[in-house]
């Protein structure tokens, strides 16, 4: 039998991995629930991925693209008239007002890079680049505290179950300003 050409199996496996750790977690995540998720042999997931830790890795990036996509679209962090802590804690909220699943998982996969040191660097990226947007607006020492209080205040939300309060947000985010 001839092999069939599918361009697109490689995205199919990533987001499958992305539904089925939605659904069951990581440890729910193997290559067999993934190629079941996919409708793919077995043997296409270890094509591509020959670790799960290579599929998290790409996982967790296409999770941090989703993310990007939610700053590029609000485009307050580049008006340097806008006001910063109005514009993260709005930015918060309609990361944390998305498809809950969906903020899960990829804080799910975030946390992960805690016991998967090959995670690790791609975390970091996600940390990285939105610094490098904060930067224009703050030094790096208060882009990183802004970040670290937005990684609190998300984590918060979804461990306690308390609905998301921006105007809290805002106002913590405002008192780490110079």
């Amino acid at each position: 039998m001839a092999r069939r050409y599918d361009p697109e199996r490689r995205q199919r496996i990533i987001d499958a991995a992305i539904r089925v750790v939605g659904e069951k977690g990581l440890s729910g995540l193997s290559h067999r629930s993934v190629a079941a998720e996919a409708d793919v042999p077995l043997g296409s997931t270890t094509y591509h991925f020959a670790t799960l830790d290579e599929l998290m890795i790409a996982a967790l990036r296409q999770a941090n693209e989703g993310f990007v996509k939610v700053v590029a679209a609000r485009g307050g962090l580049a008006d340097t008239r806008a006001d910063l802590p109005t514009e993260l804690a709005g930015l918060l909220g309609e990361w944390l007002a998305g498809d809950r699943t969906g903020v899960e998982l990829e804080c799910e996969l975030y946390l992960a890079a805690l016991r998967r040191p090959a995670l690790r660097p791609v975390a970091a990226e996600w940390a990285d680049d939105l610094s490098a947007l904060l930067v224009r607006r703050t030094d790096p020492l208060t882009a990183r505290a802004l970040l670290a209080l937005m990684d609190g205040i998300c984590l918060q939300v979804l461990l306690t179950g308390v609905p998301y309060d921006e105007g809290y947000a805002r106002e913590a985010l405002a008192r780490l300003m110079p």
